[in-house]
């Protein structure tokens, strides 16, 4: 049996790796949760799984949760950064499931690692942030890193039929989000609610907007990079609006293989929980013949700019990564509150790496939240400047 931490258990993915726990309650038990401020969803995951630990943002959400429980439950709840780390680390935990949004999974995912856990990696920001750090650490403890994006884990399941040398390249596939076929001339004109419309997937906002731009792909691919060991150059992006084959390997003789599977996060969950076994299915199986067809198009750069952004960035190397994941992050947040357009979103990233110029890379934890906060203030100032811009206009 394996023992189970989750870092934001109370967003879309910590509940799926929940669920998955909870279909095969001989295979996992669950000893340790954290969440942010849903206090009352975190309550209900107690009540299921009875971890002997939990994590909550602050003291006024502990309090929260204590009266939401029995006195006598024998769980301890800590709070903070320091509490995420500690959930992270928690001796009796095998599995760590990092499903922290943004830069903020940062420290514990490397708290995990340095513990030595198997790290189900669903925070792409982490890698990209400080890969190198994160990936020098995992080899010091004997840590194993699993992604859990989709495309990611169908890239390890398909190069499991070969090794590593015979690999030619990585070809990550999009839905292309809510825009594929939309006008580009008329980008300026999205709304928020048009943006979180994703065609293929039900996700939290700061991902779905992601998607929109594509900039999520355009981490992924550095994400990749780190994961797999491959150059920019031999990491590929196709359209593929069904969303059914999540990614697929071409190896050095020509041979395509893919990963199939139905559009829910639960199945790379599992395999990253179990592996190397794979787990009985319980969640339904994919209908190729329900599906009918499965289409293929190219990347149009002008359409998704954030993805050669994202590109470059991993080609200028050192801390350009953190610099264009950091910005991205504060444009996202300020398209969703209304300060700027749908275009501005990469723009603001594409400025603040601009101007960040060349950043060595973070040798501590310390110097990769530097670099993130520098372009956070960098992409902020550049917001504000756009905002006056907008209402002056």
């Amino acid at each position: 049996m394996k023992t189970l931490a989750v870092l934001g258990s109370t967003g879309s993915i910590g509940r799926s790796a929940l669920e998955v726990a909870a279909a095969s309650p001989d295979r996992f038990r669950v000893v340790a949760l954290a969440a942010g401020r849903s206090v009352e969803r975190l309550a209900e995951q107690i009540k299921a799984h009875h971890p002997a630990l939990v994590s909550v943002s602050g003291p006024a959400e502990a309090a929260q949760l204590k009266a939401l429980m029995p006195r006598k439950n024998g769980v301890r709840v800590v709070t903070g950064p320091e509490g995420l780390e500690e959930v992270a680390s928690h001796a009796d935990s095998e599995v760590v499931v990092g499903a922290l949004v943004g830069a903020l999974g940062l420290r514990s995912a490397y708290a995990a690692v340095k513990a030595g856990k198997r790290l189900a990696l669903a925070n792409k920001e982490t890698l990209v942030v400080a890969g190198e750090l994160i990936l020098r650490e995992a080899k010091k403890s004997g840590a194993e890193i699993l992604p859990v994006d989709s495309e990611h884990s169908a890239i390890h399941q398909a190069m499991r039929s070969g090794r590593a040398s015979e690999v030619e390249r990585i070809v990550l596939t999009a839905s292309g989000g809510p825009f594929r076929e939309r006008d580009v001339l008329t980008f300026d004109a999205i709304t928020v609610e048009d943006a979180l419309a994703h065609p293929t997937w039900k996700m939290g906002p700061k991902i779905t907007i992601d998607s929109a731009t594509m900039m999520n792909k355009g981490l992924e691919i550095i994400e990749a990079h780190f994961l797999f060991g491959l150059p920019p150059e031999r990491i590929a992006v196709v359209l593929h609006p069904q969303s059914v084959i999540h990614s697929f390997v071409e190896f050095e003789d020509g041979s395509l293989l893919a990963q199939l599977a139905k559009n829910d996060m639960k199945f790379p969950i599992a395999y990253a929980l179990n592996y190397p076994d794979r787990l009985p299915n319980r969640f339904g199986r994919l209908d190729l013949v329900s599906v009918k067809r499965l289409e293929f198009f190219e990347l149009e750069a002008e359409r998704y700019p954030a993805v050669e952004v994202a590109r470059e960035a991993l080609r200028a190397g050192g801390g350009m990564p953190a610099i264009v994941n950091g910005a991205n992050e504060v444009a996202v947040a300020a398209f969703l509150q209304g300060k700027i357009s749908f275009p501005e979103i990469v723009s603001v990233v594409s400025e603040t790496a601009s101007a960040a110029g060349p950043v060595a890379a973070p040798s501590t934890l310390d110097e990769a939240e530097e670099i993130d906060g520098m372009a956070r203030r960098r992409a902020s100032e550049i917001i504000h400047r756009l905002s006056r811009a907008a209402v002056a206009n």
